[in-house]
């Protein structure tokens, strides 16, 4: 058998110009990874700033922004509170600023802070700003939180609440909420006279229509025993608010009983006061009680509104009361007021229907004369109102 000679494999690959490329490749591979595991490479000797290696940004690719000025307003604030500040200094910064969502941000920022917690007096301020910037979703959040019991209260912070509640139609609930808190809190946070000037003025704001005022006058009436046991003597302005919610539900032996009342309180009726009274006894026809009313205004030099003494004419013309309605319509033209239309009309065709036709139309010519401001226009309607209805 014959021998069979075989050229070594590393022979073979020094010959070959390929081979030999990749046998140094990988032979230099393996020696740089020796090399790599025995000793680390040494430094530069001059190492350059990081800055140098990263990529130079371009302005069209610039990633910072300008701060606004407000921004800047919050850090200076910020920086002017110094660790440990107190309640006090957190008010002090709110009441400072010239805008409110700076105040509303330096509010947010602080409560969040470790150790710190905002008291009445801060929640205070920021409601009264959030309400008077006209943030009134902040407003109302900030409200419910109170509610919920956010700091201790105060008769101020509660009185304030009720306010804003009482001027808001959907707080209009959250406003009796407050007031039963009170109710239930300690002596200093009972229920004040301005407590109850707010009730009042958020129960009058539903007495818009004769089926509502009837749903809320219980209320009234409510309120009212309820602010008299707490030993709470009402004002004028009060006593006003609860007589005009009577008036306008045609209850008026309440109105009448509040109206004596007065005097026990100190307080004097007004021209507000009469007013109510005498549209609500002229509705109700009561009228020549409504009459003694203005007659006693009257004597104590007081003047109603055009529109109430023109009720009060209206309705002593329809109860055939004429020589009465001549009398006030005069002593109103005397006070400077000149009538309307539908007052004219009332009396001078309501005479005329009567059957003294005469005696309205030298009315009418005394009318003119009294009255400045009217004009020709006004005096041909009447004139041809009579004639019309003296044909009939």
């Amino acid at each position: 058998m014959a021998a069979t000679f075989r050229r070594p494999l590393s022979s073979s690959l020094r010959q070959s110009p390929i081979c030999s490329s990749v046998l140094r490749s990988i032979s230099g591979s393996f020696c740089n990874a020796a090399t790599d595991n025995t000793q680390a490479p040494s430094p530069p000797k001059h190492l350059p700033p990081p800055q140098t290696y990263a990529k130079p940004i371009s302005s069209s690719t610039h990633h910072y922004r300008t701060r606004t000025p407000l921004e800047k307003q919050f850090e200076t604030w910020i920086d002017k509170l110094r660790p440990g500040f107190t309640p006090d200094d957190v008010n002090e910064a709110l009441l400072a600023q010239s805008d409110p969502d700076l105040a509303l941000d330096i509010f947010r920022w602080t409560g969040q802070q470790r150790g710190y917690k905002h008291n009445d007096v801060t929640y205070l301020t920021v409601i009264q700003i959030a309400d008077s910037s006209r943030r009134f979703y902040l407003a109302e959040t900030l409200i419910e939180e109170v509610i919920a019991g956010a700091c201790h209260p105060s008769l101020d912070l509660y009185n304030s609440v009720i306010k804003i509640c009482s001027q808001r139609k959907n707080l209009f609930r959250r406003g009796f909420d407050v007031y039963k808190k009170m109710m239930k809190t300690d002596d200093d946070i009972k229920p004040t006279l301005e407590t109850y000037t707010h009730l009042f003025n958020a129960l009058l704001r539903k007495f818009n229509k004769l089926n509502i005022c009837y749903a809320y006058s219980h209320a009234v009436q409510s309120l009212t025993k309820q602010m008299k046991a707490a030993g709470v003597i009402p004002d004028a302005f009060v006593l006003n608010m609860i007589i005009k919610a009577h008036s306008k539900c045609l209850r008026l032996d309440e109105a009448i009983m509040i109206f004596r009342e007065m005097g026990l309180y100190g307080c004097e009726p007004n021209e507000y006061t009469y007013s109510y009274m005498i549209t609500g006894l002229c509705e109700k026809n009561r009228v020549n009680e409504g009459l003694g009313f203005y007659k006693e205004l009257r004597e104590k030099g007081l003047i109603l509104k055009s529109g109430t003494i023109s009720v009060l004419i209206c309705s002593l013309s329809m109860e055939r009361r004429f020589e009465d309605a001549i009398n006030v319509l005069y002593d109103m033209l005397d006070s400077s007021m000149a009538p309307d239309m539908l007052t004219y009309k009332t009396v001078l065709l309501e005479l005329c229907r009567e059957g003294r036709g005469d005696e309205a139309f030298e009315i009418l010519e005394e009318l003119r004369k009294r009255d400045k401001s009217m004009n020709e226009k006004t005096y041909k309607i009447l004139l041809n109102g009579l004639h019309f209805v003296g044909r009939e």
